[in-house]
């Protein structure tokens, strides 16, 4: 059972319904005037969107599903993401 367990953890996708457009990404972060927030939307306005950020916040939260994935998990993930 451990092996399976494993092994359907491993390949669990993660995937966010619904599109998101770097326009709504900016209403969102419109009234957060934080660093996190303006380095975010820096880094997908130079990528000219969010696909990138989304497989990327995807596959780095797949690693916190045993844990748990909750606000503080995200908000770091999407701060180490806008730093790299």
């Amino acid at each position: 059972m451990k092996e399976l367990i494993k092994y359907l953890l491993d390949n669990l996708q993660l995937d966010f319904q619904g599109e998101i457009t770097l326009e709504q990404v900016r209403a969102f972060l419109r009234e957060d005037d934080g660093r996190d927030a303006r380095q975010l939307l820096s880094k997908l306005i130079e990528e000219k969107g969010v696909d990138d950020m989304l497989i990327t916040l995807a596959d780095c939260l797949k690693e916190h599903i045993q844990s748990g994935i909750n606000e503080k998990v995200v908000r770091e993930q999407l701060s180490m993401y806008s730093e790299s």
